[in-house]
């Protein structure tokens, strides 16, 4: 009886333990040396240069936010591992544990903190629309009959269809599998505009064949905040991740990095991107917070 009663106590002990680590982040890294990062294949902050090398902004800066946390828990050595995350699947490979922090893309707003916990923003963006630069659209109001692509689990055509701009206009709407066969669409002819986050048609952009011939254009449709992911409560972590974040603002790092990454020849075909950092994420750093695009929303 003694031995059963012992066996299910260590049952018990570990499953509770088990509990505790799903809800306690920084006791998983620690108790495995090893972490999995959210990365993203063909975004404007996180992308693939193929061959599992995993490069951009926000994949750079989880990368120190992960070094720091190595520092912070006295670890000789963390694993990171790299897992591309897509629109549709991202926050379910958060929620179940898969991903412990998704650094690609993604839009922090008060429907996603139901079911995730965003890091400070790091990175404001605006969302436009990509066309061929002969293609006489200039605004929205230019998309009428037209046909728009956008990405499959992303909030963009939504964004438009809300603009008032866009009134009774009828268009088509195709979506892209990712960011990169959203943007073949219009390469194809298949789609005349592209709506999306300005970092991400930029970086598309700067990919294509011939550059000149794409530009990006239109009203700014919204304003939204971008953050780093993560599980919902689980202060330590989240306290951990913001501190990094706070301490790359303040020591001038991750301006060097948006630098690097945005205003420099970048990897694989070393064109720049070009894309100057906007006052609201100059604003959102100067004043770390987590709000949701809702707040930035009711500013305007």
């Amino acid at each position: 009886m003694k031995k059963h009663l012992l066996a299910a106590a260590i049952v018990a002990l570990a499953a509770g333990s088990a509990f505790a680590q799903a809800g306690d982040t920084l006791a998983k890294i620690k108790g495995s040396g090893s972490v999995t990062l959210g990365v993203r294949e063909s975004s404007g902050l996180s992308y693939t240069l193929g061959n599992g090398k995993y490069v951009g902004f926000h994949t750079e800066m989880g990368e120190r936010i992960l070094d720091d946390i190595q520092k912070q828990l006295g670890l000789a050595k963390l694993d990171i591992k790299y897992q591309p995350v897509t629109s549709q699947n991202r926050i379910p490979l958060v929620t179940n544990g898969t991903v412990d922090l998704e650094c690609g893309s993604t839009t922090n707003n008060a429907a996603r903190q139901k079911d995730v916990a965003f890091a400070v923003t790091t990175y404001v963006e605006e969302v436009r629309m990509a066309v061929k630069a002969n293609s006489g659209i200039n605004a929205i109001t230019d998309l009428k009959g037209r046909t728009v692509a956008t990405t499959t689990g992303t909030t963009s055509v939504q964004t438009l269809r809300k603009n008032e701009r866009a009134g009774n206009l009828d268009f088509k709407e195709v979506y892209g599998k990712d960011h990169a066969d959203s943007f073949l669409m219009v390469e194809t002819g298949r789609a005349d505009a592209f709506v999306m986050d300005g970092s991400i048609l930029a970086a598309n952009i700067s990919k294509a064949k011939n550059p000149a011939d794409y530009k990006i254009v239109g009203e700014v449709l919204s304003v939204e905040p971008i953050a780093c992911m993560m599980r919902k409560d689980d202060p330590a972590f989240k306290k951990a991740v913001d501190d990094s974040i706070k301490r790359q603002i303040a020591d001038g790092s991750l301006a060097k990095l948006y630098d690097k990454w945005f205003m420099q020849p970048v990897p694989p075909t070393n064109t720049k991107i070009g894309l100057p950092m906007s006052e609201a994420t100059k604003e959102a750093w100067a004043h770390p917070n987590d709000k949701p695009m809702e707040d930035y929303a009711a500013k305007k």
